[in-house]
């Protein structure tokens, strides 16, 4: 017999993505984590509520809800009693731990987390940015970037770049090969905006017969033998001394990992 279909309501006088991410975070934890989400956003009216509530109640699901009207705060709640269904308030105690910390009162207005502010513009020119300036495509970027990052293929260069836009920084990056000199650019740029980036080259190895493999190549290339990779790892790390840059061993570090050292440099040297 097919067991009952589980299922989670999502409420929000918002968006409701915040409330959806951390219902889907929730489900990972589960093995059994196949309960299907619905969402109901922009929620404005208290019939809307009750609406939603009623039919939650009907498939014995749960709700999570980012409301912040209070007046449908209190629907919520009300009609949780009513109908016994339970509701899970995802903004609510981080509000009320912020007021009582800070003695402040929170503006009560609705999808303010994706008001298009200037934050939200800085974040989009800077992935602009790095998609224009990717790959050393165009060298005045060099110049023009809050950061540089310079390694040989396979560190995580473009990953990394776009990271960092994502958290409103312009980064531009630049792959190092024995065969091309550097521009120009990069030796008039300041070098605490540069970040190199190495790795272990066993580790170097390994990834590069990884892509070999995913795009269909023979494995003996040149590119992942022993011999390349210590040169031009050897090679790099010449360039980053004669730069004077901050050197950055991403063997087995997650990009959130290596972006957040590269932050706090940069934060430090403004």
């Amino acid at each position: 017999m097919r067991e009952k279909q589980q299922w989670i309501y999502i409420c929000s006088d918002a968006v409701g993505e915040t409330a959806e991410a951390v219902a889907k975070a929730t489900l990972r934890q589960f093995q059994g984590g196949e309960a299907r989400i619905k969402r109901f956003g922009q929620i404005r009216h208290e019939d809307e509520i009750r609406r939603m509530m009623e039919e939650a109640a009907a498939v014995g699901g749960f709700v999570g809800y980012t409301l912040v009207q209070p007046e449908l705060r209190e629907m919520i709640k009300a009609e949780s009693i009513r109908l016994e269904v339970r509701i899970v308030d995802i903004l609510g105690p981080m509000m009320q731990a912020y007021a009582d910390t800070f003695n402040d009162s929170p503006q009560w207005k609705p999808g303010l987390l994706h008001e298009l502010d200037d934050d939200y513009f800085r974040r989009v020119d800077a992935m602009e940015f790095a998609v224009k300036y990717d790959d050393g495509k165009d060298a005045a970027g060099l110049l023009l970037a809050d950061v540089v990052l310079v390694g040989v293929s396979r560190t995580s260069k473009t990953p990394l770049c776009i990271f960092l836009a994502h958290k409103g920084i312009k980064a531009a990056n630049l792959p190092v090969i024995p065969e091309v000199k550097p521009p120009s650019e990069l030796f008039r740029t300041d070098p605490s905006r540069i970040f190199g980036l190495t790795m272990k080259p066993e580790h170097m190895q390994h990834i590069r017969e990884e892509r070999l493999k995913a795009v269909g190549l023979p494995g003996g290339s040149r590119y992942a033998s022993p011999e390349r990779v210590q040169e031009e790892l050897r090679h790099a790390d010449e360039l980053m001394k004669a730069l004077g840059c901050r050197i950055i061993d991403v063997t087995n570090r997650a990009i959130e990992e290596t972006a957040g050292l590269i932050m706090e440099a940069a934060r430090r040297a403004t």
